[in-house]
């Protein structure tokens, strides 16, 4: 069987590509990524092709775009052929990867459990095999989180690195393009296209491990990190122990970053609510409600909290260092997990999350352990602009693992 009827075989099977869109995009004859195929999430507009976001409101009351993103752009330019769109969270506001219309793409590594959002069908469709490349976005996670559950690699660069017009925004100072790989290498060679490297980045200094983000973990995921944390720090630097918070991540920080977050996404979808009334599926129709009441007074005491964070960030990663930490403090939830259950989940996943969100940095997730047969994803986070020396120590992380 060749690798297109594997691809196709696969496609089928996942429940990762919208339904209400068929593409099929070549790219340049010649380039970097020539012989690749690529899926993108369904909020980069393509033109010719209706953009759903995810929501069929948000599908009928916009029109089919006369251009392509930039980004998907870049990856044709590069001479992959684009084979179709995947299935997001509701305006990608969620990390748990399931939609109430048009459902539930399949965890390949873990089909009784959710893949992680809102980049769901794009991680679904590169851990199942039917593409090697797939363009998400990621605001609070939505690239890091299911890559860590479907055990795949999966980068969100630094904020503003890579345009992100033409893609349906969620919360501006948050959304950046994000990517996902089965491997380093290949994670490597699309981020050089998107990021226009011409070299290989540098080595760091030292790995300095999050010790917050580690007590936010279940014991379970520390214990099977622990192989993973001594081979890649063997690889790449000495390690260092770091609190980044006194009172801890899930206090100040998270708080920070829901309350700029929320007050954003209103900002942004607000008025498009208001006069379409469009409906939502359980846990996206309340935030957005509790998005509606948050003040601008409280943005800007967050965004205050936030420069501060940034300015803490740049000061430790300055001489080179990279953080080493989990990507998720647990493995995915079983599908149908009840909403509140959904609702705590959230939150400890954007305690670790919100750091490379408020500070704006990149961060790329490994795939480095299985507990009960779940993978479970360790997380580099570099320096704002540090994104391609953050890929080449992904790339000899992921040789050492």
């Amino acid at each position: 069987m060749g690798s297109a009827e594997r691809e196709h075989l696969a496609r089928e099977k996942l429940g990762a590509f919208c339904r209400h869109v068929d593409l099929d995009v070549a790219g340049a004859a010649d380039g970097p990524l020539s012989g690749l195929t690529f899926a993108a999430k369904d909020l980069y507009d393509v033109a010719g092709h209706a953009t759903c976001a995810g929501n069929p409101t948000w599908l009928a009351s916009h029109p089919v775009p006369s251009s392509t993103a930039p980004a998907v752009q870049a990856v044709l330019d590069a001479g992959a052929r684009l084979v179709g769109k995947t299935v997001t969270d509701e305006l990608a506001f969620s990390i748990n990867g399931e939609n109430a219309h048009y459902g539930t793409p399949l965890n390949p590594r873990a089909p009784q459990r959710i893949p992680g959002g809102s980049s769901s069908g794009s991680a679904s469709a590169v851990a199942g095999g039917a593409v090697p490349l797939a363009l998400g976005t990621d605001t609070g996670g939505s690239v890091r989180v299911p890559a860590s559950f479907c055990g795949i690699y999966g980068f969100r660069p630094t904020h503003g690195r890579i345009p992100i017009d033409g893609v349906t925004p969620l919360a501006p100072s948050f959304d950046t393009v994000g990517w996902f790989a089965p491997d380093a290498g290949l994670l490597e060679q699309l981020g050089q296209v998107l990021l226009g490297l011409r070299e290989e980045g540098g080595r760091p200094r030292n790995i300095l491990l999050v010790e917050d983000a580690f007590a936010l973990t279940d014991g379970p995921v520390r214990q099977a990190l622990g192989p993973a944390i001594d081979a890649v720090t063997a690889a790449l630097g000495s390690p260092r122990d770091v609190t980044l918070s006194r009172k801890g991540l899930a206090d100040g920080w998270l708080d920070a970053f829901r309350t700029l977050q929320m007050h954003e996404v209103w900002s942004t979808h607000g008025a498009w609510i208001t006069g379409h009334r469009p409906h939502f599926g359980p846990g996206v129709a309340e935030r957005f409600k509790a998005a509606s009441t948050v003040t601008g007074e409280a943005a800007a005491k967050a965004d205050n909290f936030r420069r501060r964070v940034t300015e803490q960030m740049d000061s430790l990663l300055g001489t080179g260092d990279l953080l080493l930490m989990p990507t998720s403090p647990t493995v995915a939830p079983l599908r149908d997990t009840p909403q509140a259950d959904l609702d705590q989940f959230r939150a400890r996943v954007l305690s670790m999350t919100c750091i490379a969100g408020l500070a704006r940095l990149p961060q790329v997730s490994i795939p480095a352990a299985e507990v009960d047969g779940c993978p479970v994803g360790l997380s580099l986070v570099a320096r704002r602009g540090e994104d391609a020396m953050l890929l080449a120590s992904a790339k000899r992380a992921a040789a050492a693992l």
